[in-house]
């Protein structure tokens, strides 16, 4: 049937669209734009139909969600840094029956998700962004999955993940890539001091723990980065707690994974954070490795569509 062509981990800082514009910081995340073209560019030479992206700009408190309008519309300021995206036009097509497919067999998996298609919802930025730069002359269809998960299980939205690759292989007639929006580290530099920080980590520890799990990615150590996932993203300031990356991971088959990151845009510093522009070659796997769901397990636990 369908084929998952490509998978990435990608950045979204809010300073490559600064980049653009006249003033101090015009030229100075081109090398993050230029990753972007260049993802696109594979997804292109793949025939990828659709981009999914998991978005930590969305934050869901119940259930996953995915916003698969039919075409995305409208001029988006950032809540959290209007100073750096303000009056961003954007227009990008949508893929309601994919959306509705993914939600679905992810719902036939145990993992409660939902699809919106018939919705004045616009995307975060962790959509837009990217979109921008891969998407400017609305080639791809995308669809926006919930990737700010504040009380999810990083096990259901690796399971998430898987269910969706199997969606598009055994159900979809298309190619599709999955990206993983969200930064490595995540902490923020101290108010006050984001100028200092623009190019810069928060810290020398978590700058040394995103080289060593990019390290573990390059080298195929899986079994060992699935394993502390967890920690790194409570310890490492994971932007999203990290369900983007579990959800990126679930694609590709979790700690059973045996490919190696190619890293397109090296690491780099952002308001304090770490970001990168990486892919992950997708190989045949079984998925015996994919965490069982974890809170359809729960006791009392009931569909919430069940009770709407």
């Amino acid at each position: 049937m369908g084929k998952v062509a490509l998978v990435g981990k990608i950045t979204h800082v809010p300073s490559m669209y600064l980049s653009e514009l006249d003033g101090p910081r015009k030229g100075t995340r081109q090398d993050a734009i230029d990753g972007h073209i260049e993802i696109a560019r594979r997804c292109r030479e793949a025939g990828v139909d659709t981009i999914v992206v998991f978005d930590t700009h969305w934050l869901v408190n119940a259930s996953y969600h995915l916003n698969c309008a039919p075409h995305f519309e409208g001029t988006y300021t950032s809540n959290e840094l209007p100073h750096f995206i303000s009056n961003l036009p954007f227009s990008i097509p949508g893929n309601p029956e994919l959306g509705q497919l993914l939600a679905k067999v992810a719902n036939e998996h145990g993992v409660e998700t939902l699809a919106h298609h018939a919705t004045t919802l616009g995307p975060e930025y962790g959509t837009l962004v990217p979109m921008r730069y891969m998407n400017a002359d609305q080639h791809f269809k995308a669809i926006s999955v919930s990737a700010l998960c504040t009380v999810h299980y990083l096990n259901d939205s690796a399971r998430l993940g898987w269910a969706m690759r199997r969606a598009v292989e055994d159900h979809y007639d298309g190619t599709v890539a999955f990206l993983a929006s969200g930064s490595l580290s995540h902490r923020f530099a101290q108010n006050g001091l984001a100028p200092e920080f623009a190019f810069k980590v928060w810290s020398p520890f978590l700058e040394t723990l995103d080289h060593r799990v990019v390290q573990m990615w390059e080298n195929g150590e899986w079994a060992d980065f699935c394993g502390m996932l967890p920690e790194y993203a409570a310890k490492g300031h994971g932007e999203g707690f990290m369900h983007d990356t579990a959800m990126m991971l679930g694609v590709l088959g979790w700690s059973e994974y045996d490919g190696k990151a190619e890293v397109i845009t090296p690491y780099f510093g952002a308001s304090g954070t770490g970001q990168i522009n990486a892919v992950f070659p997708v190989t045949p796997v079984t998925g015996k490795a994919i965490p069982k769901e974890q809170a359809s397990a729960a006791d009392g636990f009931s569909l919430v569509s069940s009770r709407l």
